[in-house]
């Protein structure tokens, strides 16, 4: 067994190495903002709390689209399925095409959620708080829709896109 040592040299492209050994699903997070869907892919969503229900998600400061999803008096989460790692990539993409081949339905406050996605949630920002080089946003909960015949969802795991096998 390899042993801990404290104190080491923690360089950032060992850390993301470790971090991607663990595997976790995909979201999008989205909204309309200014008449147009916004939205971006994030695979550090969580549930947190039953009461209230809450779930979290971590954002890079870096992001250009968080500043303007944050704007959104709602936003829309869907879990990502398997079938899904073409939409994530387009998620990532230029801003302005992200939306361009992807059905999608808005609420009348404003959350963007996929057709076909596994679960949607509708959610308004409960609180934002700074970690490091990422800003943990706590959402809350205020619908959900998951349809019937569920599939496997996306799972992102070092560096790609996969899927559970039950």
């Amino acid at each position: 067994m390899t042993s801990l040592t404290t104190n080491q040299d923690l360089d950032p492209r060992l850390l993301r190495d470790a971090f991607g050994t663990f595997p976790s699903g995909v979201v999008a997070l989205a909204a309309e903002i200014d008449g147009r869907p916004v939205g971006l892919a994030a695979s550090s969503f969580t549930s947190v709390s039953l009461d209230p229900p809450l779930v979290s998600v971590s954002l890079a400061t870096t992001s250009k689209t968080w500043p303007d999803l944050r704007r959104s008096s709602h936003l829309g989460v869907t879990v990502l399925a398997e079938h899904h790692a073409e939409v994530c990539r387009a998620l990532a993409g230029p801003v302005e095409h992200r939306f361009d081949e992807i059905a999608y339905s808005t609420t009348p406050e404003g959350a963007v959620t996929l057709d076909d996605g596994l679960a949607s949630f509708d959610c308004t920002i409960y609180r934002e708080v700074e970690a490091g080089d990422h800003v943990l946003a706590l959402l809350r909960l205020h619908a959900l829709h998951q349809p019937e015949g569920l599939g496997s969802p996306l799972v992102f795991h070092r560096s790609g896109f996969g899927a559970l096998r039950r």
